[in-house]
């Protein structure tokens, strides 16, 4: 499917605008069409274009005018001047004035089509290069362990793919970040990556959102506006949160997903939208299908390929490289001197437990580095920065990985003490699955069964 556009155009005889609008319609295009020059700057300011398409020689004020009346207003969108009376001083003087291109009438319906759709790419690859710049070094995806090694090879597996994917795991394991390196790798790379937190926006304006809306089609609605759908043609959409969304709006999206066509709220015709949806959710979708909160068959719909991140405390041989890798970004934005981390401050790190995940850890290095009084930050800086909670004297000797374990299994140990050997509210207290207890109880060789027996004998005085 090609790119669409919104189209503005100016020209006083009707029967040219006539025969535009419709050639632009029959593609798919937008077009409001004003037959002077006044009509099309007070259109310009009351709306989004995506192109402006202007007749020179108007009665009145004429297009040059009209192009330096856009220019002096701030207005940015694109435009092309078109005249039956070309010149070559007038073309340097529309182009000296910032038109993008001067067209010579009679202009063909296959240039002006060709014309509007090379102009879409080249705001398209603008927009793209200012978010490069704006996002670069940010979504960088850190790590070096086995854990996340699996999760990558997944996504490369599932990037080439149009399957449909839903990322689970807790608030701050990087969903986003996944989701962004499914759509770089992926063949739809080159087109955009919209997102949408549906938790974020209020229930009543999420559908505008999503679909968009036309101009007066609701109490403050005064121009028209695309939708996320709509903004990610040929790209990727990343609906976050998804477990939150309204049920009123589940049915809505799955039209959507069922038919591939939106409509804005206001409009009167449905389109074609080409895009490939992926979402996350910290949430239990399969529980909120049974608790009557997420709608089942919008379930089957997304849950195609679920892929589950691990939480930094699964993962704590990555906890290294994402402190040095922290460093450098928080150097660089506050244009600070290189500072370090001592062995005995990564080790505290390494065994805590990290409730908020890889935002936390981000968050805790900045605050580190705002403490330290010199270029180095050591076990005693960390300790007056972490949760007093939290015992961040690591015990024993040897290497790193026996003691992270010692410590795993004493808090597990500590934590079935506390829940008289629960197994189910223990697990929850660590913020595991069940079934992870029992695999992490076994790795760390805990045997939970002889546990609550002794437990149950204590308390029968078996």
């Amino acid at each position: 499917m090609s790119l669409k556009a919104n189209l503005l155009i100016v020209d006083d005889e009707a029967n040219t605008l006539a025969s535009l609008s419709r050639a632009f319609r029959l593609e798919g295009h937008t077009a409001t069409v004003c037959d002077s020059a006044a009509k099309a700057l007070e259109a310009a300011k009351g709306q989004e274009f995506d192109l402006i398409l202007s007749d020179v020689v108007m009665p009145g004020k004429d297009g040059l005018s009209l192009l330096a009346d856009l220019k002096a207003q701030g207005v940015t969108t694109p435009v092309v001047m078109m005249s039956g009376q070309a010149h070559i001083e007038m073309a340097v003087r529309a182009t000296r004035l910032g038109a993008l291109d001067f067209l010579e009438k009679p202009v063909s319906t296959e240039k002006l089509l060709l014309t509007v759709e090379n102009v879409l790419r080249l705001r398209r690859l603008e927009a793209e290069n200012s978010q490069l710049r704006q996002r670069l070094g940010k979504h960088e995806i850190i790590w070096q362990g086995h854990t996340m090694r699996k999760i990558m090879a997944q996504v490369d597996r599932v990037a080439a793919s149009e399957t449909r994917v839903c990322i689970l795991g807790e608030t701050g394991t990087g969903k986003e970040l996944i989701a962004r390196a499914i759509h770089e790798r992926s063949p739809r790379a080159a087109g955009p990556f919209i997102t949408l937190n549906c938790a974020a926006v209020p229930a009543e304006l999420i559908e505008s959102e999503l679909f968009g809306h036309e101009k007066g089609s609701f109490t403050g609605a005064a121009n028209r506006h695309l939708g996320k759908f709509e903004q990610a043609e040929q790209g990727t959409i990343f609906l976050d949160e998804i477990g939150d969304m309204p049920l009123a709006m589940q049915a809505k999206l799955l039209r959507v997903l069922e038919e591939g066509e939106v409509e804005r709220i206001g409009g009167d015709r449905a389109m074609r939208v080409n895009v490939r949806v992926v979402v996350a959710t910290h949430r239990n979708l399969e529980a909120l299908v049974k608790e009557g909160k997420f709608r089942q068959d919008l379930f089957h719909r997304v849950y195609v390929f679920p892929l589950t991140l691990p939480p930094l405390r699964e993962r704590r041989e990555d906890i290294p490289v994402l402190i040095q890798t922290f460093v450098q970004q928080v150097c660089v934005q506050n244009n600070w001197k290189p500072i370090t981390f001592t062995p005995k401050a990564v080790e505290a790190l390494q065994v805590y437990s990290w409730p908020g995940n890889v935002r936390e850890l981000r968050n805790i290095v900045e605050r580190l580095m705002l403490l330290a009084t010199e270029n180095e930050i050591d076990l005693e800086t960390v300790r007056a920065v972490l949760p007093q909670t939290i015992d961040t004297h690591v015990k024993g000797s040897g290497p790193l990985t026996e003691r992270v374990q010692g410590f795993e299994r004493e808090v597990i140990l500590a934590e079935l003490k506390r829940n008289h050997f629960h197994i189910t509210n223990t697990a929850k207290a660590l913020g595991l699955e069940r079934s992870h207890l029992y695999k992490k109880a076994e790795q760390l060789g805990i045997d939970l069964q002889a546990l609550r027996q002794e437990s149950a004998d204590e308390v029968t005085g078996g």
